[in-house]
């Protein structure tokens, strides 16, 4: 039995475990955990991968990771938010990491997105929708980095399989 692979295997599965978290606890970063995961196991045995394919993961794994930050910022510029609620948000999510972890994040930046836009002006009726857009663009970044994640969960699972074939 080789002791190298099953320590590699044991970091792989616990990097994943740590991915599947990281994609609902912020500060963990969830995508690129279990890219280290495919890394492992890649420097064990190099012919489980082409590099071409862990640079394409690694590349969508980059950019899923800035998108976790990004989309919800996007959606709520793209329904019109203003200065003030895309900094409350902003605000709110990090309130939210520290003091109602792990689901803080989502609503800091829910009722942050909605006190800005009602500090900027707005009526209740568009601060709420505002801070609802944004709360959606956050369910659906979490949903990406899910979907990344499992998606390198098969890939590896894959290459231990056929590693001990």
């Amino acid at each position: 039995m080789d002791f190298l692979l099953v320590g590699i295997i044991l970091l792989g599965y616990i990097l994943l475990i740590a991915a599947f978290v990281g994609c609902i606890i912020p500060g963990l970063p969830g995508p690129p955990f279990a890219f280290l995961s495919l890394i492992a196991i890649y420097l064990y045995d190099n012919s489980t991968f082409s590099s071409q394919f862990l640079w394409i993961i690694g590349l969508i794994t980059f950019g899923v990771f800035f998108l976790d930050y990004l989309l919800p910022i996007m959606g709520a510029k793209m329904f019109k938010a203003t200065k003030y609620g895309i900094w409350f948000s902003i605000i709110g999510m990090l309130i939210g990491i520290f003091f109602f972890p792990p689901f803080g994040m989502i609503l800091g930046m829910l009722f942050g997105a909605i006190i800005g836009e009602l500090l900027a002006g707005k009526a209740k009726a568009e601060a709420i929708k505002v801070g609802l857009i944004s709360f959606l663009f956050s369910i659906f970044a979490i949903l990406i980095k899910i979907a990344m994640v499992g998606v390198m969960a098969y890939y590896f699972t894959k290459s231990v399989i056929l590693l001990y074939l």
